[in-house]
């Protein structure tokens, strides 16, 4: 594959994997995803930004054998994570003087995971440069972005900011650049839902100091590249936004539909007062369209059957990925159905007690719910509506 140029002497040298499936063993991927890395060749020496998964790594070296690369002098390391990094043991046979620039964070990250030794190393410090002749590298530490190894790279005289993760979407691409295309913001937003969206404090600091070096290009690890990179820093001010919209997130089980009852006489009743609500059967839905819901909800509602006087596990995972991803929900509560008993809602709130929320009366229903249930039901839906009225949602 010839590597794409971007401008003189910096060139695209990553790849597609259309074909995976899973990331982490956790993330669904809807289209695959990309690993992107980068060669920049200044008047004096090489250098590369980020490198390979590890499946990826005879393709890729053969590629740079294709595109004339007979020596590289550095390899960037933003972050030490494998899908960047894996391919670095196999460079350093193939390129035994280059030395791996990255701080001692993620240098004694690759050291533990990758095997490399010490004087492989040339380790770097928050602001320190690196000369490539007529071309200087500047690191800058973004620990929380989503590892604490993460940096960025900014290319200075070209003005462009190497992200690593951060500004990422896991999609496969032919056209270098993001666009104003719903498949690539939803894509975009499923990203930062799934991986970003724990450390949205973060997150909001780092786009206020991309603003301010107002960076030509943003080169992300995962998914096109940003020549207009206030599209996507837009997109994440709105996302890391304080303020949720005025949504109820439903994600329910239903092993025998009375849940999916409550939940959608809840959707009805709620949207009649004017306050949007996106219902998610979890065995069936994705997870990542429940993670992008979870962006904006201002309220969660988890809806579950027991089992074993206990959760039903599906919707406990929920309550385990929502207590992980730390969304800006302000207000939470259940909705269930028993056979027999149990304690569905503790459990529930125990694993949810991460969230910084209001709880609101839950409703448990023995079997199919009845008109007294339906009046609890009713009850908090006007429950929801106050606190979205007084919440200034409504």
């Amino acid at each position: 594959m010839k590597f794409k140029e971007i401008e003189k002497n910096i060139y695209y040298c990553g790849l597609n994997d259309a074909d995976r499936v899973i990331f982490d063993e956790l993330i669904p991927l809807e289209h695959g995803t990309t690993y992107n890395s980068y060669l920049i060749k200044g008047s004096e020496k090489t250098a590369l930004i980020d490198t390979m998964y590890p499946p990826f790594s005879e393709e890729y070296l053969k590629n740079l054998d294709n595109n004339g690369i007979t020596n590289v002098d550095y390899i960037i390391a933003n972050h030490g994570e494998q899908d960047h990094s894996g391919t670095m043991p196999a460079l350093l046979e193939k390129f035994p003087n280059a030395k791996i620039v990255t701080n001692a964070v993620c240098k004694n990250n690759i050291k533990e995971m990758l095997l490399v030794d010490e004087d492989k190393f040339l380790t770097i410090k928050d602001s320190d440069t690196l000369s490539l002749g007529d071309k200087t590298l500047k690191f800058i530490l973004a620990p929380g972005v989503h590892w604490p190894d993460t940096m960025f790279t900014h290319l200075i005289e070209d003005n462009f900011l190497f992200t690593c993760d951060f500004l990422g979407a896991h999609l496969p691409f032919e056209e270098l650049y993001f666009k104003n295309d719903e498949t690539l913001v939803l894509s975009a937003k499923r990203y930062y839902a799934e991986i970003m969206m724990p450390f949205r404090p973060m997150c909001k600091k780092y786009i206020a100091m991309i603003k301010e070096i107002n960076p030509k290009m943003i080169l992300p690890s995962h998914g096109p590249l940003h020549d207009s990179p206030d599209f996507i820093l837009n997109l994440y001010a709105e996302w890391t936004f304080d303020t949720p919209k005025n949504l109820v997130l439903v994600p329910y089980v239903s092993m025998y539909k009375s849940v999916e009852e409550m939940a959608f006489y809840l959707k009805e009743k709620l949207e009649n007062k004017g306050i949007n609500v996106t219902c998610f059967d979890v065995i069936e839905d994705d997870l990542g369209d429940i993670a992008m819901n979870l962006v904006d909800a201002a309220t969660i509602i988890l809806g579950g059957s027991m089992v074993l006087a206990s959760p039903h596990p599906a919707i406990a995972n929920i309550a385990y990925i929502a207590n992980l991803l730390k969304p800006k929900a302000k207000f939470a509560s259940f909705i269930g159905s028993y056979g027999w008993g149990g304690n569905l809602f503790g459990k529930l709130g125990e694993i949810l007690s991460g969230l910084k929320v209001q709880l609101i009366e839950p409703v448990l229903v023995k079997g199919k719910p009845k008109e007294a249930d339906y009046k609890l039901l009713d009850e908090m839906v006007d429950t929801i509506y106050n606190f979205h009225k007084d919440a200034g949602l409504v």
